[in-house]
């Protein structure tokens, strides 16, 4: 049962984990999800780069993926930083299959963590003060939104490079 077309009492969490899933894989509002989008993108569109001064298709899904794993292990309190992999890191060995499967899982395992988290945590401030690059300064729940509108964002992005590809 699709939880936006019929009137279900939801929690906070209900509604963040419909909207993650939704920009995900799903009828987002937005437009196309992540997985829509790269769905169906040649290995070779994946780093081509269509327009000189922008990512490609590829670079952006791992920025995505990175920022989802850093976010997923700030939910039990780890200091902020970028990336464990970095902002924008580089092609992995198993190449464009190897990134769609890491988009999947870091999905998977950001929506797990929520699930996981405790009432108490939401409010959480995360890091000790504002720096909008590093999304600190808020709170967690602000920061799990923010999470959901970076990949709205990042799958424009996408969406605009695919276009270009033809």
């Amino acid at each position: 049962m699709d939880l936006w077309t019929y009137a279900v009492p939801m929690t906070d969490r209900d509604r963040l984990l419909e909207m993650l899933d939704r920009v995900h894989d799903g009828d987002a509002w937005h437009g196309p999800s992540v997985m829509s989008i790269v769905r169906g993108v040649a290995d070779s569109d994946a780093e081509a780069r269509p327009l000189e001064a922008a990512h490609t298709i590829g670079e952006i899904a791992r920025h995505i993926v990175g920022w989802r794993d850093e976010v997923r292990e700030r939910l039990p309190g780890k200091v902020p930083a970028l990336p464990a992999c970095g902002d924008w890191p580089g092609p992995p060995a198993g190449g464009w299959k190897a990134t769609l499967a890491e988009l999947d899982r870091s999905h998977r395992q950001l929506r797990e963590a929520i699930v996981a988290l405790p009432e108490e945590r939401w409010d959480a401030l995360v890091g000790p003060s504002r720096d909008a690059g590093l999304g600190t300064g808020v709170s967690v729940a602000v920061m799990l939104h923010g999470i959901i509108q970076h990949d709205a964002y990042h799958a424009g992005q996408m969406a605009l490079l695919k276009k270009a590809l033809g």
